[in-house]
């Protein structure tokens, strides 16, 4: 059975770079060859003799029944992903030559909020769990990715300072479950990650500019532009901060009137217990309970969420008019309110978007993530992927 891990090792030189380029990316995903000729950026010829080759050396075999669909030979090896969020962890794993839908995933109900040091052992165990449901041992992971819920500098793959909680100086998730795992982990944002799954694995491939919107305990969103993430500096995607009310309250940020400070979790779940209290004994406790009870025809809760999702429908309008996306994806646990959130936030985007950017014949789309809770640890694997890259010397 194929081991890829000597396969995977630094690259040096242009022709050795380009066959681990194309090598991780059918890891990432099996396409088509002129389909991993745009993900890559390189030459259709050049794709097809790189693919000419790996299939004489058995790394790549075409799929029964897909035509010209490029994919892996079976093999041992395993990509992790890990999304660390504020109250709770997931955690994915994939055998590199199988799809996206035989992930394995495994759920912790703690997050960071409890402490690095505190999480860490669940983490690991859901590592194990993971791993072992697809028949592989934690020997054969060759990758790892983590996901969190604050600005990460892509430079450096560590925290931004000022370091923000639940996160202290000198906590570096990826690098102590690398260490753990005997690979090269990789960190970034988690909306980012979660934009980075719906262009590879939520769309047929060919949208252009993809916005993905976390909206759980905080609000983010990620950017991704033909493949590629756009961080800036670690700040790019930062919406929960648009300030929306100037008059509003202070946010964590510092600022005041930040959209999530109007409808982050803590947020809304304020809004309903003030309403609620003293008419009822059994207030929303969470985003979640809130949701449920908005769901189950409750009057207040359901004002509520239906407001969040015009006030997000308002935000999402400055993005468009700004960047003119071919589609934004909902996710996080707002995502779970469905058209809840979703009918409202068409209508505020109707109302202050630019006609051309998302009226009817602009080929825009606002959808449900189809991968929800999935996103950002899927992101995080094909993070943990394509950062095996970034030790290659482009010389001969």
């Amino acid at each position: 059975m194929l081991q890829l891990r000597d396969r995977l090792r630094a690259a040096r030189g242009t022709k050795a770079i380009n066959f681990k380029h194309v090598l991780l990316s059918v890891m990432i995903k099996s396409d088509s060859q002129a389909d991993l000729a745009r993900r890559t950026g390189l030459a259709q010829s050049t794709v097809s003799n790189i693919v000419r080759e790996l299939q004489t050396a058995r790394v790549f075999v075409s799929e029964p029944g897909r035509g010209t669909r490029v994919c892996l030979a079976p093999t041992r090896n395993v990509a992790v992903g890990v999304h660390l969020g504020f109250n709770q962890a997931t955690v994915v794993a994939r055998r590199v030559d199988r799809p996206v839908t035989e992930t394995h995933w495994e759920h912790v109900g703690s997050g960071a909020n409890r402490g690095l040091g505190e999480i860490m052992p669940s983490l690991k165990q859901a590592v194990r769990d993971a791993v072992a449901k697809t028949g592989r041992e934690l020997e054969d992971v060759v990758s790892l990715g983590v996901a969190v819920p604050r600005m990460v500098d892509p430079r450096t793959g560590k925290f931004r300072t000022p370091v923000l909680p639940p996160w202290s100086e000198g906590d570096a998730p990826s690098d102590d479950l690398g260490e753990w795992l005997r690979v090269q982990g990789a960190l970034d944002n988690d909306a980012n990650l979660g934009a980075l799954a719906e262009q590879t694995y939520g769309t047929d491939g060919h949208c252009e500019i993809v916005v993905y919107v976390k909206g759980s305990t905080g609000i983010g969103a990620g950017l991704v532009i033909s493949s590629n993430p756009i961080r800036g500096h670690g700040m790019a995607g930062e919406i929960g901060h648009l300030v929306l009310d100037p008059h509003g309250m202070v946010c964590r940020c510092g600022g005041r009137g930040c959209l999530e400070t109007i409808i982050g979790a803590d947020a809304l779940v304020r809004q309903a217990r003030e309403a609620l209290a003293g008419s009822v004994a059994d207030v929303p406790y969470s985003l979640a309970s809130l949701i449920e009870r908005a769901q189950s025809g409750d009057a207040v809760c359901e004002r509520v969420v239906r407001d969040a999702g015009r006030v997000l429908g308002q935000a999402l309008a400055l993005v468009c008019n700004l960047l003119n996306p071919d589609l934004i994806v909902l996710g996080g646990q707002l995502a779970a309110a469905q058209n809840l959130v979703l009918e409202p936030c068409r209508e505020s985007l109707a109302r202050f978007g630019l006609r051309g950017a998302v009226g009817p014949h602009s080929e825009f789309a606002l959808k449900l993530s189809s991968m929800n809770p999935l996103s950002e640890a899927q992101g995080a694997l094909v993070l943990g992927l394509t950062s095996l890259r970034r030790t290659d010397v482009d010389k001969e």
